[in-house]
């Protein structure tokens, strides 16, 4: 892609960049691109077009966003957000992603990096064993279609109850990890067939499951990383992150093939067919919601089983229960998905349904939707970084509710396609480069590994200092890698 950025991109703010609706015939509002002057330099000029592609969509509203972590996507650039009136906006699976509910997760523990670096290799090489990663890996439940379809409807309730998780742990999942209005007729049989061997699997891309350490002078907001249950330099935490993997992705793709099928006679024409959509109230696109919720709670589960495994593997590597060791979910967010939420809109609240394709869910403090251990604080934001460089926990703001629909980045984001990151970097020597640097990384495919070297992603650190300069998320806490499993 060509690295420009368009003649008539205004510059509102040191971050805040506008593409007016005379942009480009069809936009109906503005759209606002979020990075400081050297990540607006190095987006392509494919994220340009999508987001203002977006801007064209029936029934959105305010604007049409994209996160300093932008770049090319499906459909959406990949940190666009945008949401749309009920009544006359659409829905499209161009602005959630195939991986219907990809999402990050982070736990604690209360052991320190001087316990757990003797162990690493060991607690890896077991993490590896007991967490299935790569393209088509199978997990080891072993569930009836029935109980399959119990998953898509209870979420991580379904966990709780089969003792896959604590009681507590739903108390920390964006919407108590289940997504309301889930029904699983909506969902297809290839779709069902696909995804019900998948639960408890990392997957692959760039999905994978990390121990990571805080650093001396990386905690940034001691109060609020107190109640997140970080409480000092060295403490080991686990950031895991996936989605619903191949169930969510049939059921874009099979939804997908509907609205091409059927925006003619709603009289829908997009400027890209990767938005194909529908009319958020029409069958079809409530048809869609009600799969699409089924998919973000079989990724919930995913997770959710995951860190069950991860539970069990700490406590035989460093035989105490993990209760001892306080392993305990901070949170888990979503990064693609929609969702029916209320906002201030022209100064009245009002239900819009908000579009996060690559992009995280960031209520400031005082809001009802989150757990009440949050509302003084905010919600718990987890960026994650390259397997090189580290992660950042952020926390929400009021400036968020104010001017993203509540919204920020998820990541650092690509600056080179996986085919040029693997013709470009070695895998082996990856490797050993980063054992040499104290990371301790395990991976299913070694080309794998190299699409997913650091030098492929945005500097994490300037998208975070591009957030805090918007004022839609303040850093907390950084993380840095010490091992890691990869698909």
């Amino acid at each position: 892609m060509i690295k420009i950025a368009p003649k008539e991109l205004k510059k509102i703010s040191e971050v805040v960049w506008e593409l007016p609706i005379s942009y480009k015939e069809g936009m109906l509002v503005p759209a606002r691109v979020f990075a400081t002057k050297k990540l607006i330099k190095d987006m392509d000029d494919g994220v340009f077009n999508q987001i203002t592609n977006v801007a064209c969509l029936p029934g959105i509203q305010k604007y049409a966003y994209c996160m300093p972590d932008g770049h090319w996507g499906y459909g959406f650039p990949i940190g666009g957000v945008a949401a749309f009136d009920l009544d006359k906006g659409i829905i499209s699976p161009g602005g959630i992603g195939f991986d219907i509910n990809c999402g990050m997760r982070l736990l604690t523990t209360n052991l320190t990096y001087e316990e757990v670096q003797p162990k690493l290799k060991e607690l890896v090489d077991l993490l590896f064993k007991r967490v299935p990663t790569g393209v088509g890996c199978k997990g080891f439940l072993d569930i009836t279609k029935d109980q399959f379809k119990e998953i898509m409807v209870k979420g991580v309730k379904w966990c709780v109850e089969n003792d896959f998780g604590w009681k507590e742990d739903a108390e920390n999942i964006e919407e108590g990890g289940c997504i309301k209005g889930a029904d699983p007729t909506a969902v297809s049989d290839k779709a069902i067939s696909r995804g019900i061997k998948q639960l408890g699997t990392l997957g692959s891309g760039n999905h994978y499951l990390e121990i990571q350490t805080i650093k001396e002078n990386e905690i940034f907001d001691e109060e609020i990383a107190k109640k997140f249950g970080i409480t000092k330099p060295g403490q080991i935490v686990v950031m895991i992150h996936c989605g619903s993997r191949g169930f969510g992705h049939q059921i874009g793709t099979d939804y997908l093939r509907i609205f091409n099928e059927k925006m003619a006679d709603y009289k829908l024409s997009v400027t890209d067919r990767e938005l194909a959509c529908a009319p958020f109230k029409s069958k079809e696109g409530q048809d869609y919601y009600k799969a699409m919720a089924c998919a973000a709670n079989v990724a919930f589960v995913n997770r959710q089983i995951i860190m069950h495994r991860v539970r069990q593997c700490f406590s035989r590597v460093f035989e105490k229960s993990p209760e001892e060791m306080e392993m305990n979910l901070i949170y888990d967010v979503a990064h693609n998905i929609a969702k029916v939420e209320e906002h201030n809109l022209n100064g009245e609240r009002k239900e819009v349904l908000v579009h996060r394709k690559g992009s995280t869910r960031a209520f400031g403090p005082f809001q009802k939707d989150l757990p009440k251990k949050y509302r003084e604080t905010g919600q718990p934001i987890i960026i994650g970084g390259s397997m090189e460089t580290g992660s950042y926990l952020l926390v929400g703001t009021q400036m968020a509710m104010d001017e993203t629909f509540g919204s920020t980045a998820h990541g650092s984001g690509r600056t080179m396609s996986r085919s040029k990151a693997k013709h470009t970097f070695n895998g082996d020597q990856l490797q050993k480069d980063m054992e040499k640097n104290g990371i301790y990384v395990k991976s299913a495919s070694i080309t794998g590994l190299a699409e997913e070297a650091g030098c492929a992603y945005k500097n994490i650190s300037e998208v975070v200092a591009a957030l805090e300069m918007a004022g839609i998320s303040k850093k907390v806490v950084a993380l840095r890698p010490i091992g890691n499993i990869k698909g």
